[in-house]
């Protein structure tokens, strides 16, 4: 293998938008993210839109769904 090409890997920590905090290892420092296992509906078992930019509400506009 050659040396001196992988980037260093390190201890991170993983930001969640919902206050959650993850210590892990990457390569990358201080991630931050929108949704994670403690606020995501698959693992809490609750039913979130997360509306980027009026989707949800332009589909039910558009399927006359209101």
């Amino acid at each position: 293998m050659q040396e001196k090409i992988h980037p260093n890997y390190g201890p991170t920590t993983i930001t969640c938008a919902c206050g959650n905090v993850i210590e892990t290892g990457s390569t990358k420092k201080d991630i931050r993210v929108e949704i994670c296992s403690k606020c995501h509906p698959f693992f809490t078992g609750k039913q979130k839109l997360v509306d980027t930019g009026g989707r949800v509400d332009r589909f039910k506009k558009r399927f006359g769904m209101e």
